[in-house]
Parts: structure tokens; sequence; C-alpha cells
């Protein structure tokens, strides 16, 4: 097991079960303190290379993921490594795409689905979530964190 964020991290969203996930906005500089280990870069283009484990989703500022089942499963490794990992999901300015993950996780971690858009602004970014498009995906997100079978 990793150390996990401390309670003073920058972005840091605290779900119902205790688990932690930072999210932030990659045109900022990095947080002093600990690096994550692991972290999903949600970007129109492909992020630059860091030094610890990262995936990209393809998602436009502004936008939805490129690919809806695959997002589904990343966050869905996001949520399950949050439990012992530190974890970040950042974009560009870290709330549209990264509010509306956070929103994801929230759903997977047993928020309704209806109340997550505003659990995540209460708790990470009162901003987070941008467009009625985010809003309308994180109340149609599968509360299962199970991985997609091709549907």
């Amino acid at each position: 097991m990793t150390d996990l964020w401390p309670e003073a991290t920058p972005g840091l969203l605290r779900l119902p079960s205790g688990r932690l996930v930072r999210g932030r906005g990659l045109r900022h500089p990095l947080p002093d303190g600990p690096l994550p280990t692991y972290a999903v870069y949600l970007l129109g283009r492909r992020p630059p290379e860091v030094p610890w484990e990262a995936d990209w989703l393809h998602w436009p500022d502004f936008r939805l993921p490129g690919d809806r089942d695959r997002a589904r499963d990343v966050l869905a490794e996001v949520w399950t490594r949050a439990a012992t990992q530190r974890v970040e999901v950042a974009c560009g300015g870290g709330r549209g795409r990264t509010g509306t993950a956070m929103a994801c996780l929230a759903v997977l971690d047993g928020v309704p689905a209806a109340e997550a858009v505003a659990f995540v602004r209460r708790h990470y970014d009162r901003h987070a979530v941008e467009t009625p498009w985010q809003r309308r995906y994180v109340r149609r997100f599968p509360a299962s964190a199970s991985p997609s079978h091709g549907g």
C-alpha cells in the first residue's frame, strides 16, 4: 500500500467511502508534496510523459470522452486504485472534464447520479462540471464499477 494523499493536498476530493482523489489543472504548476502513483489525463491531445504511471483519455475541452466504454473502464480503475494509491485526475483547467470525471467517481462510490455534480461542486470545486452535456453524462453514468463487456 502506498501512502495516501495528505489531507491538506490541493484539489483533494474525499469520496463517501474515504477514497481520496486529487484533481488538478495541468495549466497550473504541479503542487508541492507527494507525486501521484497513478494518473489519468483528460485531454484532446496526448499528454507529455510523466515519471508515474498514467493513462490518457481522449477528451476534448468542453466535450465528452471520445470512447465512453473506455472512459467507464478507466474511471473504474481510478476508483479501485484510489483505495490504496495516490491517484490524480487532471485536464487543462481542472474543472470541466476533471469535475465530470470526479462526479462519475462519486457515482461509482455510491452517490446517486442525480446528486453527483452537486457533491463534487460542494467538495471539490464549485465550478466543476461546466456544460449541460457533461451534467447529462454524469446523470447517465453507470453506477457499477465493473468493466464493460463491449456494451
